[in-house]
């Protein structure tokens, strides 16, 4: 699990995944994902619960893919697509969150759950 103190996301990456996040079709397929767990889906099983098939899907995953919230594994003639999102949604409330009220004065003390 990547330590928010020791390797804080950066500006560039936090962008990219937020911009993956963007697309209607991407989260739906990302939050398929999630709640598959971490065992993942076939890509072919991905495309049936999630509606998004084909060339889109392959799309949506290399963006997905790209910004480090999912991962694609072949097991012999499969493609397993597995959502990592669980900790890169950290980093990205981490990235988010961290300078919360940093310029108020309520900012000392100020803690998110």
């Amino acid at each position: 699990m990547n330590d928010l103190t020791q390797n804080p996301l950066e500006l560039p990456e936090a962008a990219s995944a937020f911009a993956a996040l963007g697309s209607e079709q991407r989260l739906h397929v990302l939050r398929t994902l999630v709640r598959a767990g971490p065992k993942g889906l076939a890509i072919g099983v991905l495309g049936e619960r999630s509606g998004v098939t084909g060339s889109t899907l392959t799309h949506h995953m290399k963006i997905l893919a790209a910004a480090g919230l999912v991962q694609q594994i072949k097991r012999g003639r499969q493609v397993i697509c597995i959502g990592v999102a669980f900790e890169r949604m950290q980093e990205l409330s981490g990235f988010l969150l961290k300078e919360c009220c940093a310029d108020t004065e309520e900012g000392e003390g100020h803690e998110h759950g």
